[in-house]
């Protein structure tokens, strides 16, 4: 009977389940008064209904720390254990039936080490030890305040009981806390993931920024290097035209040289003559000035650039919205190439030196470089 009376006590109260008796996913039991206050400690924010929850929810089994999830019906949705009930029912009808002094007679009761024949029977509220009579009233504790055995062992029990119950309680406590730890472990991680996801977007948009400024003044430096390259070729082939020319009067006037004839020879020097004092002239011709072939004059000057670069860090919440106004100025001027005036050439004629910076450096003047 005292081990079937074990298995009847709620591992909460410390005393025999009351009715009604439910039954938790991991076999367990519980009074339904207890899993409700357990269910509260473990939930404290949720929404009540007539001092009992009646939404949702979980809390660990304090016999196994299972985790028990309940539906929107809170613990009076979990089954009641109806054998345990009609078990406690019977054990109460066999333990009124049974006299208790019979039951407490057949109660060992430990020897005193002083006595050896006497049971320890009083307690020593002095000295805070159980003792036997003859202690108190020929031995060590004839002058100690004493008291009955069995008033404080119930004393005792009580502090145990509501000790035990107080540490379940704190345990719950600990463990909700626990699980509110770990859910903001999983928030933090979360919020991480999603702010280092902006923090690549808002990068890859710079690299976008700088990828379309790049190609669009190498576009200007190959456009201008073309038309030099144009000019050049053209030029080339004039001066080629001509020196064709020029060998040609050239070995027209050896063939002139060999002629025998004094009046035939007369008459074609005089032609050929003309013709040599023309070629000998290259005023017609375009002439490149010094210094056209360079095309150092497309620099650039990304030293304050390099230095905003390096200053980048996070903003503050109260600057979300200057970031937003500047992204829309940048947004608006992303065609543009400010901090240089392009100069335009005229064909044939070597242009003036210009620099061109990135639009964050400041406007300079072409004959500034």
């Amino acid at each position: 009977m005292e081990n079937l009376e074990k298995q009847l006590i709620c591992p909460i109260c410390l005393e025999m389940f009351t009715k009604p008796v439910v039954i938790l996913p991991c076999q367990h039991n519980l009074c339904r008064k207890c899993a409700n206050d357990v269910f509260q400690a473990a939930n404290p924010y949720l929404p009540t209904r007539s001092g009992s929850l009646t939404s949702g929810g979980r809390f660990r089994c304090p016999s196994c720390r299972h985790e028990v999830v309940l539906d929107r019906h809170g613990v009076y949705g979990l089954q009641r254990n109806l054998l345990v009930e009609n078990i406690i029912d019977m054990f109460k009808q066999e333990s009124s039936s049974s006299s208790r002094p019979t039951s407490e007679s057949k109660e060992e009761m430990p020897m005193c080490d002083v006595h050896k024949e006497e049971k320890i029977n009083i307690y020593c509220v002095t000295h805070g030890v159980p003792t036997c009579s003859m202690c108190k009233v020929f031995g060590a504790h004839k002058d100690c305040e004493v008291s009955p055995l069995s008033s404080i062992s119930q004393e005792k029990r009580t502090e145990l009981s509501d000790g035990i119950a107080m540490m379940v309680g704190n345990n719950d406590r600990i463990q909700g806390i626990i699980s509110q730890l770990q859910e903001a472990c999983h928030v933090i991680e979360e919020n991480g993931r999603r702010q280092k996801t902006k923090l690549c977007e808002r990068f890859d948009q710079l690299y976008s920024m700088l990828e379309e400024k790049k190609r669009e003044m190498s576009q200007k430096v190959t456009a201008k290097q073309e038309e030099k390259v144009n000019y050049i070729q053209s030029l080339t082939r004039k001066y080629r035209d001509h020196l064709e020319e020029s060998c040609k009067i050239v070995e027209r006037g050896i063939q002139t040289m060999e002629e025998t004839g004094m009046a035939v020879f007369v008459k074609n020097a005089k032609d050929l003559l003309k013709k040599i004092e023309d070629a000998s002239s290259t005023a017609h011709l375009d002439k490149v000035e010094r210094g056209y072939e360079k095309m150092d004059h497309y620099k650039v000057d990304f030293r304050r650039e390099r230095k905003a670069l390096s200053s980048i860090d996070f903003i503050r919440d109260d600057d979300d919205k200057d970031e937003e106004e500047v992204d829309a100025e940048v947004g608006e001027g992303a065609q543009t190439v400010s901090g240089g005036t392009a100069v335009s050439e005229t064909p044939g004629q070597p242009n003036a030196p210009q620099q061109i910076t990135s639009s964050l450096s400041p406007t300079r003047s072409s004959a500034s470089t």
